[in-house]
């Protein structure tokens, strides 16, 4: 008996955070959005979260430093993020979108797949359940995503970035090598910066040229990363869409659009993280009594640490002390940083806390 071939939805909805601001200040409608540190008249520390298509036109990029943003948009509408809001009508969104599967998985704020495999029987009706779940979306949000439809996550997740914004692209498991084969590698949820670079060092430019390559030559350069990266570029994925029950953590990570080994920009960017992830952590409520942090080289060695403090806490100055000290550890070789990150676990809710008290 042959097994059911599985249907997966990614959704990712628009330019998020500046979607919701646009949402909620419609006089701000058409003109460059960007949500992320302040930029103090160009000498702001700090990075983007989020812009819009507006300001994306002129160059600015999630993970951009806020002053090269300014230089590139000083007309922009320059934004803090307001988490609990974004919180509030992610949680809304999600809730819309849970209704059309059992099989739901969240990722981050404002991504989720869904495998519909058991709700529609062929990739026509697939559709018509995408352009159902984005109309209803719309009318209820007034926000618009865009929806990926594959095999997998892997295939879902590539096409749901195709045609945004507002999109709806459906890749039939027969079209998988040929729709993957003309787009970049980086792409490729293991190809970053410097991986590309060793990529096109090779004559690897697309996809395509990555799934007819040399798997063992791969894996010689990369290990095991080189073997992941050519099964995906064939389009082969086999992970499920697990639920995640309740919040287990909270995180704030950005890739710093040049590599560097400035101690300041790094420390004032994992200052502001502690911030967003600290407002998120009270709009929901939250105590948390572990912080993690974590650095990715240039090289993508990629590190993380933690420390359990003996206390539950929602204060800024004990979240940015132990993010600050964990990090340090790290910085000490003048090596070029790609990527930092800051999580907060073990949580109480403050209405227990109250109680602790």
């Amino acid at each position: 008996m042959s097994q059911k071939k599985r249907l997966i939805f990614h959704l990712d909805m628009d330019h998020f955070y500046t979607a919701v601001e646009e949402r909620e200040h419609p006089e701000i409608r058409g003109k460059p959005v960007i949500v992320g540190a302040d930029p103090k008249e160009g000498k702001g520390i700090g990075v983007v979260s989020t812009s819009n298509y507006e300001a994306r036109k002129a160059g600015v990029r999630s993970g951009m430093p806020i002053s090269r943003a300014w230089k590139l948009s000083p007309e922009a509408v320059y934004l803090r993020p307001n988490f609990p809001l974004y919180l509030k009508v992610s949680a809304q969104i999600m809730e819309i979108i849970r209704k059309y599967s059992e099989r739901f998985e969240q990722w981050g704020i404002d991504e989720a797949y869904l495998d519909v495999s058991d709700k529609v029987k062929d990739y026509s009706e697939a559709e018509a359940l995408a352009r159902q779940i984005k109309q209803e979306i719309k009318e209820k949000q007034n926000l618009t995503c865009s929806i990926g439809v594959g095999p997998n996550k892997l295939v879902a997740k590539i096409a749901s970035d195709y045609k945004k914004p507002d999109g709806l692209t459906v890749v039939k498991e027969e079209d998988v090598e040929k729709f993957l084969a003309p787009l970049p590698a980086r792409k490729l949820l293991w190809v970053g910066r410097k991986t590309e670079e060793k990529l096109k060092a090779l004559g690897i430019n697309t996809i395509g040229d990555l799934a007819c390559y040399d798997p063992a030559a791969l894996t010689a350069m990369f290990g095991v990363m080189g073997m992941q990266m050519h099964l995906n570029a064939k389009g082969i994925d086999k992970s499920p869409v697990v639920s995640r029950a309740g919040i287990k953590s909270i995180s704030h990570e950005t890739t710093f659009q040049e590599d560097t080994a400035d101690q300041n920009a790094i420390l004032q960017t994992l200052d502001e993280l502690s911030t967003d992830v600290l407002e998120e952590t009270v709009s929901q409520n939250l105590f948390f009594k572990t912080v993690t942090v974590k650095i990715r080289y240039e090289n993508f060695e990629t590190h993380t640490r933690s420390k359990t403090l003996p206390f539950m806490t929602n204060r800024i100055g004990d979240l940015k002390k132990t993010a600050r000290e964990l990090l340090l550890t790290y910085l000490r070789h003048e090596r070029k940083v790609r990527l930092i990150g800051v999580r907060v676990s073990t949580f109480v809710s403050s209405e227990k806390q109250k109680t602790l008290f």
